[in-house]
């Protein structure tokens, strides 16, 4: 069983930048090291592969590598893997990874945020005063624009936000520090292969317009974002940071996880969102949540990407169907994923948010630290609390490593 992440099956792509070399570059991660691809590429590294362009990896984002043909990045990416495997490869194109100042992995020009967990759905609308989830929502992915100057990479920190908000219990409107900070455990995908605006996308094409994916903690302020969610939705209230993984884990990578989806959508879907090969219509990644406080670990959460009712290939074609066109490095968050396991108590396992676990924020939840020597009351989080997401495949085959955030104060 793998310790890392980062094993010899997996080869992802980030950027990165040390304190001698201060220029953003791309790179690839093996363990403990981390593979300075430009340097791996002037070298000659992947110089005989059609359609490669070396100077592709010393750019600042992957932009540029992402937008080649899919083939040439398989074997790109095979190339690297056969020539770390066999010793290939230079050790001065090696650094440690405890030197690495990672970056976000790609210019991303837009980002959309889907609302596609059933469960995730069903529990929150039990605390929204909804007698029943939208019957619109099971017949097209929920979506909508969300914002790209405060994505952030990880390791990251950030001041917990103001806004409008109502005090609570009442319907008197202030101003000042959200009071109900949480996370939400989605994944991200990047955009490869665009599509031009006004073009649509098939279903069944989508792994060919997906470089790969990250984890994705789209952090909430949920006293801000109940204020905002009339007449037209949340704003500051989601607006204030996202973190995301620094490595971007390839459709190639994960291809040998795909499996059939976990829930069938009644009603049936149209047929702009008709995936064709049931059983690799979705993908089984499994996701663990952690607090971080006072120097001591506790699990908050699991779930997988698995659950999700409307897949990330329906929602790439969903996105793509009205024509709006797609460029490379757009970023499309899952939504938050939540699943129904529950433990011998009847207490859910599976709960993607602090929305959930807390019942809308009507209780606290006690925390067992992993290490037995204490717990955590936790209803919202507090200044100084870090969150950090890890994501495994298989029984620890490859990973995403973390995507880690820390709330400070104003």
């Amino acid at each position: 069983m793998a310790q890392t992440p980062f094993t010899q099956f997996n080869i992802p792509f980030g950027v990165f930048s040390t304190e001698e070399e201060p220029h953003p570059r791309c790179a690839t991660r093996i363990g403990e090291k981390v593979l300075d691809l430009k340097k791996y590429a002037a070298g000659g590294g992947a110089k005989d592969i059609e359609g490669f362009i070396p100077e592709t990896f010393a750019q600042p984002s992957l932009n540029a590598f992402a937008q080649l043909p899919a083939a040439t990045r398989s074997a790109v990416r095979q190339r690297i893997r056969e020539d770390v495997k066999g010793n290939h490869v230079k050790e001065s194109y090696f650094i440690e990874a405890s030197r690495a100042k990672m970056h976000l992995p790609m210019h991303i020009g837009d980002y959309s945020d889907f609302y596609c967990s059933l469960e995730h759905c069903q529990n929150c609308s039990a605390h929204l005063s909804m007698p029943q989830i939208p019957k619109n929502w099971f017949y097209a992915p929920s979506v909508y624009n969300s914002r790209v100057s405060s994505i952030l990479p990880s390791p990251s920190t950030f001041k917990r936000p103001s806004g409008v908000y109502y005090k609570t219990g009442t319907e008197e409107a202030v101003y000042g520090p959200s009071q109900m900070m949480d996370f939400e455990l989605e994944m991200g995908y990047f955009v490869s292969k665009p599509v031009p605006h006004g073009e649509t996308m098939n279903v069944n094409e989508a792994k060919q317009h997906i470089f790969g994916f990250v984890l994705l903690n789209d952090w909430s302020s949920r006293d801000l974002q109940m204020f905002e969610m009339k007449p037209l939705g949340p704003f500051h209230g989601k607006g204030s940071a996202t973190t995301i993984s620094p490595w971007i884990v390839t459709m190639d990578a994960l291809e040998e996880f795909s499996v059939p989806v976990k829930t069938i959508q009644n009603p049936p879907c149209f047929p702009h969102l008709a995936y064709g090969d049931k059983a690799k219509a979705a993908l089984d990644i499994k996701l663990f949540v952690y607090l971080e406080r006072a120097g001591k670990r506790f699990k908050i959460s699991q779930s997988n990407l698995r659950y999700l009712y409307w897949t990330p290939y329906q929602q790439l074609a969903h996105h793509a169907s009205a024509g709006c066109g797609l460029n490379t490095g757009d970023l499309m968050g899952t939504g938050t994923i939540s699943g129904d396991a529950v433990d011998a108590d009847g207490e859910k396992l599976e709960l993607g948010c602090l929305y959930e676990a807390t019942e809308g924020g009507t209780k606290s939840i006690m925390l067992q630290a992993k290490d037995g020597s204490g717990q955590a009351e936790l209803k919202y989080l507090l200044d100084g609390d870090e969150v950090v997401f890890e994501a495994w495949c298989g029984d620890m085959k490859l990973g995403f490593g973390e995507c880690r955030g820390r709330l400070v104060g104003q």
